[in-house]
């Protein structure tokens, strides 16, 4: 669970939880999306944003207003 303050949503912020995201996807799917990537002929930090931008929604946020 993500706890938030509604007046911090700020570019810092949204930066902070994307490479939060980011590294919890690459410890649970780098090795299955590198070989994506590898396999496809795709862009590994590519797939890698964009998989990690997917992660934010299954996460659970609490704000604080």
């Amino acid at each position: 669970m993500i706890y938030l303050n509604f007046n911090n949503l700020d570019d810092e912020t949204q930066q902070r939880l994307i490479h939060g995201s980011k590294m919890d996807v690459e410890n649970r799917f780098g090795e299955d999306i590198r070989a994506y990537a590898k396999q496809h002929h795709l862009d590994y930090e590519t797939l890698l944003e964009e998989e990690s931008i997917r992660n934010l929604y299954t996460y659970q946020y609490v704000f604080n207003i």
